[in-house]
């Protein structure tokens, strides 16, 4: 059969280059072209990239404001290419933002899709779910709370487990230890705390200098930002400078690995940090009136993967809108060797574990959907 999927930033590459190659395995003969990246070029041959998420990018209002022209254009590009492929099916990978878009669009053309990785509905942009229920044939959910909720919208979603599982248990057998760690990128023996600033610009501007603060306050330690290669290092430069943090790139779970704890701004991160068994304090700063909105715009109690997954509070969660850093302090000693909460911690992430599933979610994922092809399955 033929596959036609769509990723546009660099977690959607990495899902979709694991379900690339799981329904290569469900179905040796699939046929595939995509938007997405370098991993799923890998997966599914660099003849059948069509777009690369580096040219797909747009975050955040102004941005997308200033690329109207641009997003409209390789969205008209993106209908011709799947008309002219003529898949069996449509996959959209997360990206809601154009994924929605296309999902329409192939509904109207009579192209099947599936919602891979579905949009954060439960959170904000509620409205969402009624395109959902109205374009999209199949939604295949990877957190487990999301079993629940989508029900009570009319939509019966399929649960095989979160892929990032695999993607984690994937790199853990090649990461380095802790010390050959520090050698590789010459760090001192203090112990190490991660910090994850995000993986945007605007992320990065507003929550690194808060990081940089709090890294001032525990000189025995030793604070690493894990840097993305997307970014150019001098961003992180102009935040970190003054302090006593180093800078490292691409490697994210090897500075996780080696890390006593860990500063995270939320997102996938949060999760990924959870599963690597490195307890964190979740931290995330914005404009004031944001703050002060968000019980009004955000329909969840947290805004961590950890603690929605987990239906209660088990990492902190810092949401602020000035540089103050006396609480993350004091949340973050409580987390280090001898810290009264790390135990527990810890604890909570072994459930954590449980809840979301073992490994091989993408191949689970990719053999429903192969199955579901087949059958002919009508949507929900």
């Amino acid at each position: 059969m033929k596959y036609y999927l769509i990723a546009g930033e660099p977690s959607g590459d990495l899902h979709g280059a694991n379900l690339i190659e799981g329904l290569l395995k469900a179905d040796p003969q699939a046929e595939f072209r995509f938007w997405g990246g370098d991993l799923m070029a890998a997966a599914g041959g660099k003849e059948n990239l069509r777009k690369h998420y580096r040219e797909t990018s747009f975050f955040g209002i102004v941005q997308v404001l200033k690329n109207l022209g641009t997003i409209r254009r390789q969205m008209q590009e993106c209908q011709a290419d799947v008309a002219e492929f003529a898949p069996d099916v449509l996959i959209l990978v997360d990206y809601p933002g154009f994924n929605m878009k296309m999902a329409r669009w192939a509904k109207e053309h009579g192209i099947r899709t599936f919602y891979y990785i579905a949009p954060k509905v439960w959170a904000w942009r509620e409205w969402r779910v009624k395109a959902i229920r109205k374009y999209v044939d199949r939604l295949f959910i990877i957190f487990p709370f999301e079993r629940t909720y989508f029900p009570k919208h009319g939509i019966e979603p399929i649960f095989e487990g979160n892929p990032l599982v695999d993607a984690i248990e994937t790199r853990r057998t090649t990461l380095p230890t802790p010390e050959e760690f520090r050698r590789r990128n010459s760090l001192d023996q203090r112990p190490i705390v991660a910090l994850l600033a995000g993986s945007r610009r605007g992320e990065i501007r507003d929550n690194l200098p808060l990081m940089a603060a709090l890294s001032r306050k525990f000189p025995e330690h030793q604070f690493v930002v894990a840097g993305v290669a997307w970014l150019d290092r001098t961003l992180y430069e102009q935040y970190i400078a003054g302090s006593d943090i180093r800078y490292v790139s691409d490697q994210t779970y090897e500075t996780l690995a080696a890390a006593e704890a860990a500063v995270v701004t939320s997102g996938t991160a949060t999760l990924e940090t959870a599963l690597l068994g490195i307890p964190e304090v979740v931290v995330y700063r914005t404009v004031w009136w944001q703050v002060w909105l968000r019980p009004y715009v955000l329909k969840v109690p947290w805004v961590s993967l950890v603690n929605l997954n987990l239906g209660r509070e088990a990492v902190a969660e810092i949401i602020q809108s000035d540089f103050s850093v006396d609480c993350a302090e004091r949340e973050l000693r409580a987390i280090l060797h001898g810290g009264s909460k790390r135990g527990k911690m810890l604890a909570d992430f072994g459930e954590l574990q449980t809840i979301i599933g073992g490994p091989g979610a993408s191949e689970r994922f990719a053999a429903r959907m192969v199955a579901e092809l087949k059958t002919g399955n009508a949507a929900f």
